[in-house]
C-alpha cells in the first residue's frame, strides 16, 4: 500500500482523498512549527465539523435548485465535464466561520468588524453567482460594478480602522526590526490589499480544492502570527481555516460543489481584513504568495497580449492560458498535481511569513 501511495503515478496524479490527507498533514506541520496555541484547536475543529456536516445537507439542496456552475467556454476543455456541478458553496462554509468566530471571541469589536466586511464581500459574490445562474452565462456583475463595490466596502472598513484602532497599525514592520511608517499613505495600501486579495482568491478558484485548501493554510498561518497581540483575530482566522477544510470534504477532486464567488471573493477580503487589523500586512503578503502569483500571471498575460498586438488585432500569449494553474494544466500537469504542489508551496510560505515577521 505504501508503494502505491508514493508511486510515480500517485505523485503525478494523486486522488482527491490523498490531497485531503496531505493538506491535513501540512496544517499539522504548520501548527506545530509555528506553535499554535492549543486553545485555538477547538474553534478550528468546531468549524471543520460544522462546515463539513452542513455540506451533506446543503449540496443536495443546491442540486435540486439546479444551481449548477456555468463553465467558461474559453477555459480548458477538460473542465467542460464539470458543467452542472452545484456552485455557491460559500453560503454554508462562510457563515459557519463567521458565527463561530463571533461566539468564541465574545463578540469583540474586531470580530464584529471582520464579520461585517466579510458578509459584505460575500453579498457581492452571492449576487454575482445568482446573476450567472439566472442568466445561464458566465457573466454576472459587470467588472466595473464589482470593483466599485469592493473598493467602497474596503474604504468603509479602512475608515473604521483609522478612527477606532491605534495609529501604530500604519507602521509596516519587516524582518522584526525594519519599520516603515506610512502614516496616511497606509490607507490606500490597505484598500488596495483588500480588493486585490479578494480578486486574487477569486482567480485561484479554478481547480477542484485549490482555493479552499490554500486558503486554509493561509488563514492558519496568519492566525498564529496575530495570536500574541490579538487573540480574537486569531480565532477568526482559525475558524476560517477549519471551515475551508470542512468545505474541502465536498470540494476535493472530483468536486461535488464549487464555492463560487460567494466564497472566493469573501476569502481574500476576510484574510486581508484580518491582516490589516492585526498590523500584519507584510506577513499577509507572504502567506498570500500563491494568490499573488495567480494574479500576476493574469496581469502579465493581458499586458503581453496587448503589447504584442499586430495589425490583425491579435497578440501573443505569454502563457498557454491564465491564471497560471490553467497554464500548468495545458502543459500536462494533472489538476490534483497542481493542487498538491500549491498546497506544499503555501505551507512553506506560511512558515516563512512567521519567521520573517
Amino acid at each position: 500500500m505504501d508503494a502505491k501511495l508514493f508511486s510515480s503515478s500517485a505523485l503525478k496524479n494523486p486522488s482527491g482523498n490523498s490531497l485531503l490527507i496531505f493538506l491535513a498533514a501540512l496544517l499539522v506541520i504548520v501548527a506545530v512549527v509555528l506553535g499554535l496555541d492549543p486553545s485555538l484547536l477547538i474553534p478550528l475543529f468546531v468549524c471543520l465539523l460544522l462546515s463539513g456536516g452542513l455540506g451533506y445537507g446543503v449540496v443536495p439542496i443546491l442540486q435540486r435548485f439546479k444551481a449548477g456552475q456555468v463553465i467558461r467556454e474559453d477555459g480548458p476543455a477538460s473542465h467542460l465535464k464539470k458543467a452542472g456541478t452545484p456552485t455557491m458553496g460559500g453560503i454554508f462554509f462562510v457563515p459557519v466561520a463567521i458565527l463561530v468566530s463571533l461566539v468564541w471571541s465574545g463578540f469583540s469589536s474586531n470580530a464584529i468588524a471582520l464579520a461585517a466586511v466579510t458578509l459584505a464581500y460575500g453579498a457581492i459574490g452571492w449576487f454575482d453567482d445568482w446573476q450567472i445562474l439566472r442568466l445561464k452565462s458566465n457573466q454576472g456583475l459587470s467588472p466595473k460594478m464589482k470593483l466599485a463595490l469592493q473598493i467602497a466596502i474596503a474604504t468603509l472598513f479602512s475608515v473604521w480602522v483609522a478612527c477606532f484602532r491605534p495609529q501604530e497599525l500604519t507602521n509596516i514592520t519587516f524582518f522584526g526590526d525594519l519599520i516603515l511608517p506610512l502614516g496616511l499613505f497606509f490607507w490606500p495600501l490597505a484598500i488596495f490589499a483588500m480588493v486585490a486579495e479578494s480578486n486574487a482568491t477569486n482567480l485561484t478558484d479554478g481547480v477542484d480544492g485549490l482555493a479552499s485548501g490554500t486558503a486554509a493554510i493561509a488563514f492558519l498561518g496568519l492566525g498564529i502570527i496575530v495570536a500574541p497581540t490579538a487573540i480574537d483575530l486569531a480565532i477568526f482566522c482559525v475558524c476560517f481555516s477549519g471551515s475551508c477544510f470542512g468545505f474541502l470534504l465536498h470540494n476535493r477532486n472530483p468536486a461535488s460543489v464549487f464555492m463560487g464567488d460567494t466564497g472566493s471573493l469573501t476569502l481574500g477580503a476576510a484574510l486581508a481584513a484580518a491582516g490589516i487589523l492585526g498590523g500584519s500586512i507584510w506577513p499577509l503578503f507572504i502567506v498570500s504568495g500563491i494568490f499573488f502569483i495567480e494574479s500576476i500571471s493574469v496581469i502579465a498575460q493581458v499586458t503581453y497580449y496587448k503589447a504584442t498586438k499586430g495589425p490583425d488585432g491579435k497578440g501573443k500569449r505569454l502563457f498557454k492560458m491564465a491564471p497560471i494553474h490553467h497554464h500548468l494544466e495545458l502543459s500536462g500537469w494533472s489538476e490534483t498535481q497542481i493542487v498538491g504542489v500549491f498546497y506544499l508551496s503555501n505551507a512553506i510560505l506560511a512558515i516563512c511569513a512567521f519567521l520573517l515577521s
